[in-house]
């Protein structure tokens, strides 16, 4: 299946910055939609979707398991920069392998698929007025005016945890899958969004056509949207299906005809070995430095660290995935670090690394607290 993809995104005509972030990375695509403030949303969202981006590069987990982890990198993010405090994200992202698309929903964001002409909604909105809906406490029409349409139930980084929507959607040629942010749903009818997408056959142009309603609409919010079209790679299809020329001509018959085809087969044979087992040792050494955490110093300060604080052949074995607001000197100054800090603290889980990061901030917070001798504010027990 061929993906022909397009985006588009503005900040609107209300608010000073854009807190949206967008991922389209064939074959995975993400809109996010970031809160708690200008600084806050727009790392929020950022660093949801660089996060899934890194680890699907990587191969580690399934989508849904990459979401979550999304999650835990943004909240444990806002922990730790007072800056960002409070600060969350929905997600939207589609996956697509070969005719399915894999779908991984927390927040407000949509998903649609356009399939001969008729939009359908693929996700669920995590909002209390959607909840109001399906408890039957208010009709659909009426939550699409209601003041608190935008009060999330569920996002990323709120929480240490937080359930994913999964779901797999199959596709054929033809379809048109659609995902965005809350600013164009919230400014313009599914009806006109419909209408759009069914009438603009080229993507990029539905996806601007569809940023501009949103700003016509009153543009209260920023809006992003990804346009996915789906079509038949029929070309590549054939090539498959077509025997090739070396397929199908006579072989030789001769005795060292057939000797010299062995000889690159057998070669072929121990390369591929040779790669198998530099493979699996890469993959090994992988998983073993996923699963190391220490505590240690990046750019002046307290840093928590996943691998060994260690390089081989100039290569790092080690990447820094929390950086504090901590000052690695404070901390140093403190005996029980002085040694320690520099050369790594280990810690059995990133929950361990965690742990040793807040008792560090105590401790150098309780410093900051004892006043020195013959310093203002301090008492000389000593007396006249």
């Amino acid at each position: 299946m061929k993906v022909t993809a397009a985006v588009a995104t503005d900040v609107g005509l209300v608010r000073d910055g854009n807190e949206d972030s967008y991922l389209t990375d064939e074959p995975l695509f993400a809109v996010a939609d970031g809160m708690g403030g200008h600084r806050g949303g727009e790392v929020a969202s950022q660093l949801a979707v660089e996060t899934l981006e890194k680890l699907f590069k990587k191969g580690i987990g399934e989508l849904p398991d990459q979401v979550r982890e999304a999650n835990r990198v943004v909240f444990e993010r806002s922990v730790v920069d007072e800056k960002v405090a409070g600060m969350g994200t929905t997600l939207t992202a589609a996956l697509v392998e070969g005719d399915r698309i894999r779908l991984a929903h927390v927040g407000d964001s949509r998903a649609y698929l356009l399939r001969e002409g008729d939009l359908r909604l693929l996700t669920e909105d995590h909002t209390l007025v959607h909840r109001m809906v399906t408890e039957g406490e208010i009709s659909k029409e009426e939550a699409e005016t209601h003041p608190q349409r935008s009060v999330l139930t569920r996002a990323l980084g709120v929480e240490t945890v937080v359930d994913v929507d999964d779901d797999t959607v199959q596709v054929r040629p033809g379809d048109r899958l659609l995902l965005c942010t809350d600013g164009l749903t919230s400014m313009v009818s599914e009806q006109a969004v419909e209408e759009v997408l069914r009438a603009v056959p080229d993507p990029q142009e539905a996806a601007q056509r569809l940023v501009q309603l949103a700003n016509e609409g009153g543009g209260a919010d920023n809006t992003t949207v990804v346009v996915l079209d789906f079509s038949d790679d029929a070309p590549a299809a054939r090539r498959k299906e077509e025997p090739s020329r070396e397929a199908i001509a006579p072989a030789p018959t001769s005795e060292p005809a057939r000797s010299r085809r062995r000889l690159p087969r057998k070669l072929l044979v121990w390369i591929g070995i040779s790669v198998a087992l530099v493979v699996v040792a890469l993959v090994g050494l992988r998983l073993y430095l996923d699963s190391q955490w220490y505590v240690g110093v990046s750019d002046g300060h307290v840093a928590i660290f996943q691998g060994i604080p260690t390089e081989v052949a100039g290569f790092q074995l080690h990447q820094v995935v929390v950086q504090t607001t901590i000052s690695a000197e404070k901390a140093e100054s403190l005996a029980v670090y002085q040694d320690s800090l520099g050369d790594g603290i280990t810690a059995e889980n990133r929950e361990g690394a965690s742990a040793i990061v807040e008792q560090i901030r105590q401790d150098v917070e309780e410093m900051r607290q004892v006043p020195k001798p013959n310093q203002p504010g301090s008492t000389d027990a000593s007396g006249p």
